[in-house]
């Protein structure tokens, strides 16, 4: 239900980014008479049994994917380890790339991917691991083969991990208003002209796009927090890839809070998104 939902409170589109979208969904012919042109953010859910040619693109003649259908976009995979292990594997290069080649014998053809992943998992099979309402009937053995499903490269490059609690009838029956999605969408907005301005010259959207040189201009830490990260990154047994990542999130954290430079409190709420791995994958 998150995930569904997200798109409503993503920023609103450029025109270059509505005119690439259109593009690929042109040559995939999924354009219509009514709609001719996509002023929205595509959000694709793909079913666990998509096959590696379904979610990359491929074919006798090579058209675009679920990773390409979702450019600017959201894609969901839901229950994650549900997929096949060697149809997820073909995610690292384009989630890293924002690119995917594919090669035939007479020519190659190369499609744009740079969407946002959302993936949602159960803890264990019987999605009870670790609850305070009900208790686990899953072995040891069980459990660490169903989280390894999920290897540690793909896990590395996603952004945040979050676990999310289950809800309890007190909050299903809670009616107080709550923010609304229009609401938030003006801050990530803001934040995303803020982002746009700044890379204006560099011909980038946003903060995850940001080059290992751009990281060093625009993610410039204090004394304090380079201490603080240093520490995260040896206690937690951070890669050079989580590293960069974190940099980025707290350089967006800092974007919503309209702060020009991140500060400690950005930077350690950016740490505390890479700590979920921790805690179920290195047991």
């Amino acid at each position: 239900m998150l995930a569904r939902r997200l798109p409503s409170i993503l920023p609103d589109l450029t025109f270059e980014e509505a005119l690439e979208i259109t593009k690929i969904h042109s040559i995939s012919g999924l354009l219509s008479e009514n709609v001719p042109f996509i002023f929205k953010r595509p959000f694709r859910s793909p079913h666990h049994t998509i096959t590696e040619t379904s979610l990359v693109g491929g074919g006798r003649i090579p058209k675009p994917g679920e990773i390409s259908l979702a450019h600017y976009g959201v894609l969901f995979l839901d229950e994650l380890p549900e997929f096949n292990k060697s149809t997820l594997e073909v995610l690292r290069g384009p989630l890293e790339d924002k690119t995917v080649t594919i090669s035939r014998v007479d020519f190659s053809t190369t499609y744009p991917c740079n969407f946002m992943f959302i993936a949602s998992m159960n803890p264990c099979p019987c999605g009870y691991y670790g609850s305070t309402e009900k208790q686990c009937t899953c072995k040891e053995e069980q459990i660490q083969k169903y989280i390894h499903k999920i290897s540690g490269p793909l896990l590395d490059r996603i952004d945040i991990h979050i676990e999310v609690e289950s809800v309890n009838y007190q909050k299903l029956g809670n009616t107080s208003p709550s923010e609304s999605s229009n609401e938030i969408r003006k801050r990530v907005n803001k934040a995303r002209h803020i982002q746009l301005n700044r890379y204006k010259d560099y011909h980038i959207f946003s903060n995850s796009e940001l080059t290992p040189a751009l990281i060093s201009k625009y993610c410039k830490l204090s004394p304090k927090s380079k201490q603080i990260l240093e520490t995260a990154f040896n206690r937690l047994g951070l890669s050079a890839r989580a590293y960069s990542r974190i940099l980025k999130v707290a350089r967006t954290i800092a974007d919503l809070d309209n702060s020009q430079h991140i500060q400690t409190h950005h930077l350690a709420e950016a740490i505390q998104y890479r700590s979920l791995d921790r805690k179920y994958w290195h047991r």
